[in-house]
């Protein structure tokens, strides 16, 4: 099968023993929309915030994202299929930034992971896709520690960090975001932490 993502230029590549070879690429809002967006209307992402929104709406969330210096969004790709979507951000920048004390060398980072194919086995999926994640944002951006904000009430995602090594943080809440280009709703989330010296064993 032919690689649609062979063209486009990675910001990282990472062969994962036992998994297959991960590319980060920057997200193409454009070519990527239609894609995100029936991602984002499963059931199963409805923590991500995006049910209910059309394709043009998630392009416009998207586009206006690829204009901002601290938001950035990237496709992961695995052997050449699609396989998540990274989200990365200054959290000084943003509001989960009023709910703890940012540290230099902090990063904030939201993972999506896409759904299965129909009878595609997905065995250490995760784990792989968290291992080059692990390595573009802590090695390759060069940060100390990662800071996640999941739903309270997303255990499948606070368990999934858990045993990618995070360590729980405070529960917090989020205040509502109002702005002419983005809303967000205020949020309940679990705060957890993965530094650099924890993930590799520094």
């Amino acid at each position: 099968m032919s690689d649609p993502y062979a063209s486009r230029p990675a910001v990282h590549e990472q062969r994962v023993d036992g998994f297959g070879t991960v590319r980060v690429l920057p997200l193409e809002p454009a070519a990527d929309a239609p894609l995100l967006h029936r991602w984002v209307s499963e059931e199963r992402a409805v923590f991500w915030g995006m049910n209910g929104l059309t394709e043009q709406q998630v392009f416009e969330i998207y586009a206006h994202m690829e204009t901002l210096g601290t938001h950035h969004a990237h496709l992961l790709v695995k052997d050449g299929a699609p396989a998540g979507l990274l989200q990365t951000y200054e959290p000084e920048a943003d509001r989960v930034g009023k709910c703890y004390p940012v540290e230099p060398g902090d990063i904030g980072m939201h993972l999506l992971i896409a759904p299965p194919e129909p009878g595609e086995n997905r065995s250490g999926w995760t784990a792989g896709l968290a291992a080059a994640v692990s390595t573009y944002v802590l090695l390759v951006l060069d940060r100390r520690r990662v800071v996640v904000d999941p739903d309270v009430a997303n255990e499948k995602a606070i368990a999934r960090f858990a045993r990618q090594g995070f360590t729980p943080g405070p529960r917090v809440v989020l205040p509502e975001v109002d702005l002419p280009d983005v809303y967000l709703p205020e949020k309940h989330a679990q705060l957890a932490f993965l530094t650099r010296e924890v993930a590799f064993r520094e």
